[in-house]
């Protein structure tokens, strides 16, 4: 078997050679993150998908002529996360005149109607609401 033929004078050359200095970690683009800050990051935004509407809300939507505004929508996405962190299920949401009834764990917006046309203004089957 061979020995090491003097190549290396001393241990930092072994380490800048086989491991890399921490310059060069650098300039690569690692740097020293965390685990848990990578899943906290990576965590953060799978759990936060997009707001659904399914196709009974958009439905009635269609029939009711609801149009929302970016400014609504916003609203409207958060209120379903205060909902979320308070552990509400099904939620009635008001933005300005119009209600929602969203289904919380799926993030689903189950009907919508304009303040006009609900009936006597009883929501059925939620268990909490957010006023934005």
């Amino acid at each position: 078997m061979k020995g090491i033929t003097n190549q290396f004078t001393s241990i930092e050359q072994v380490t800048d050679r086989y491991l890399g200095s921490q310059d060069a970690k650098k300039q690569s683009g690692t740097s020293n993150v965390s685990f848990a800050e990578v899943l906290k990051q990576k965590q953060g935004v799978s759990q936060s998908p997009e707001l659904k509407f399914s196709k009974h809300a958009a439905m009635r939507m269609e029939n009711r002529k609801i149009e929302l505004s970016d400014d609504q929508s916003r609203r409207l996405e958060s209120g379903v996360e205060k909902a979320g962190e308070k552990g509400i299920q099904e939620s009635l949401v008001m933005v300005d005149s119009l209600a929602f009834i969203v289904n919380i764990p799926n993030k689903t917006v189950v009907t919508a109607m304009d303040q006009a046309e609900s009936e006597n203004n009883i929501f059925t089957n939620i268990d909490g609401a957010v006023i934005v």
